[in-house]
């Protein structure tokens, strides 16, 4: 594994891989309620990271991103997983019709690709995993918690990714 921990809530993942493995390492820290806003350019990994999420949490199906369904739901794992991309929407009024508003924060883990345009319409908690493209293959990832459960859960995926990287 090629992923490394660079300071706490800060790391580093070489490949394809290793932003999945992140991911999974993330999932063992989540529980119903918590919020993830996923940035970072096109192409940069959120629905990578997203499928070592859904697959840490023990879902097995397929994960690809909902651009135009808005949202898909895995729940075949310990929790269940709704994970939006909100992408195509302009207006805050949008966020009504995807469904956001009847899981967020309350029941499983929610995962919103391009959420930070509507983070203060969404909820007062949660963590940003910001993803920025270093050369072809390389990432770097940022853990930005905003609220105590936030900051306490960037604090459990921080020790996680110290233990597999030990």
């Amino acid at each position: 594994m090629a992923l490394k921990r660079k300071a706490a809530g800060r790391y580093e993942s070489a490949a394809v891989e290793d932003t999945v493995r992140f991911g999974e390492l993330c999932a063992g820290a989540l529980q119903d309620g918590d919020v993830l806003i996923l940035t970072g350019g096109l192409g940069v990994g959120k629905t990578h990271f997203t499928k070592g999420v859904s697959h840490g949490l023990g879902d097995e199906h397929p994960v690809t991103s909902p651009t135009f369904a808005l949202m898909s739901v895995h729940d075949g794992g310990r929790i269940p997983l709704f994970h939006f991309d909100l992408y195509r929407l302009e207006h805050a009024f949008e966020l009504e019709d995807t469904g956001i508003f009847d899981v967020l924060g309350y029941e499983g883990a929610c995962l919103l690709e391009w959420g930070e345009q509507f983070q203060d319409e969404l909820c007062d908690e949660f963590l940003t995993v910001k993803i920025e493209r270093r050369g072809d293959n390389g990432r770097e990832i940022a853990l930005e918690p905003q609220g105590p459960r936030a900051a306490e859960l960037a604090a459990a995926i921080d020790a996680a990714v110290l233990a597999a990287c030990a």
